[in-house]
């Protein structure tokens, strides 16, 4: 593997001296060349720290970091051949965007010809090119984040770092900047660590995705993996919307499972795991997977909430004494059910998942 972390740690003092926090925990990842991988998880789960003992802006408590078969615990950052894009974006406001984008390589002290020539060809990645003279006051906050993302590329590491690049721009914004990122990472083919708290920048971005939790890896997989099977009731919950439905094993035959839940026996089919009769379960049921009707269905229920958000139509419906979540993205389906209407419910059971209760 190209970037390798093996059984990491951080731990800082306590307020006091007394104890320790430790903010992550025995970690251990595998990353490829060229790959992408997302760091996700909420505020505090360790996610950024980890990203900077990567950088080496942290010392780790124990374990080590390697790249391209180097251990480079104990070199410093300037050291290890890499570019972090920073939150902030951190931009010189009295440099000029050529000036900003070519700091790097002016403190490595390359030709003036060399310098330029690197410029002109990340600016014309970034598709900024005819930006050199720009003063940093003259660009909007998407193109202050390309510049940095130039600032980080330019000087061509082995590993680039992003730490919550795009959390400052606005969601239409966000959304550009996504693809521009990915557009640039797959075209430079450059390895690429990246933290966001933002499950849709993860599924958008990656390669794979790391989801933390307190400090410990949760489940590391691709975006699909990730959402169609989730390891924990964290992971279901953190990604995507999703119901949590109790129920019980009545048998298992390979990936198939009858289970008891809703007052009715589901048949699943594509299930992960080996369960036993009678164990009490957590069914995984990703609102897409409830359908409603009018009539037909597999159990009744009652409408308690209806919300048309133009796309998408967002129904609350109560089974059995449970309050389900469906979304409907039937373009002719132009009337919702009012509140308090009797419907029927269908599930998608090829794809709804069990974990241990």
């Amino acid at each position: 593997m190209y970037l390798t972390l093996k059984n990491l740690t951080k731990a800082f003092p306590s307020r006091g001296g007394v104890s320790e926090v430790t903010a992550v925990n025995n970690i251990s990842l595998e990353i490829q060349r060229g790959e992408l991988v997302t760091l996700l998880g909420p505020s505090g789960c360790g996610k950024t720290t980890t990203l900077r003992m990567i950088a080496g802006f942290e010392y780790p408590t124990s374990g080590t970091i390697s790249l391209d078969g180097l251990e480079i615990n104990d070199l410093p950052p300037n050291q290890r051949n890499m570019s972090m894009v920073f939150q902030s974006y951190a931009i010189f406001p009295h440099l000029n965007v050529f000036e900003n984008i070519a700091y790097g390589l002016n403190v490595r002290k390359l030709s003036q010809a060399d310098i330029k020539r690197r410029v002109e060809r990340v600016l014309d990645l970034v598709h900024l090119p005819g930006y050199q003279n720009r003063a940093p006051n003259q660009l909007s906050g998407g193109q202050q984040q390309r510049i940095a993302l130039a600032r980080a590329l330019v000087m061509e590491p082995k590993v680039l770092l992003m730490d919550e690049p795009l959390s400052n721009l606005d969601a239409k914004l966000r959304e550009q900047m996504r693809k521009e990122i990915r557009r640039i990472q797959r075209e430079l083919d450059i390895t690429s660590v990246y933290v966001t708290h933002d499950q849709i920048e993860a599924m958008t971005l990656s390669d794979r995705i790391v989801v933390m939790n307190q400090g410990n890896l949760e489940q590391i997989g691709t975006p699909v993996e990730i959402y169609r099977f989730p390891k924990s009731r964290f992971v279901a919950d953190f990604i995507g919307r999703v119901n949590f439905v109790s129920g019980m094993i009545q048998e298992q035959k390979n990936s198939h499972l009858k289970v008891d839940t809703l007052d009715k026996t589901l048949r699943l089919s594509n299930v992960r795991g080996d369960f036993q009769p009678g164990q009490q379960v957590t069914l995984i049921v990703r609102p897409e997977m409830v359908d409603i009707q009018k009539s037909g269905g597999f159990c009744h229920g009652i409408i308690r909430r209806a919300v048309y958000l133009g796309d998408v139509i967002e129904y609350e419906v109560e089974v059995a004494g449970q309050l389900i979540t469906s979304t409907e993205t039937d373009p002719s389906r132009m009337d919702l059910y009012p509140e308090g209407t009797e419907v029927t419910v269908n599930f998608a059971e090829d794809y709804i998942q069990v974990l241990p209760e």
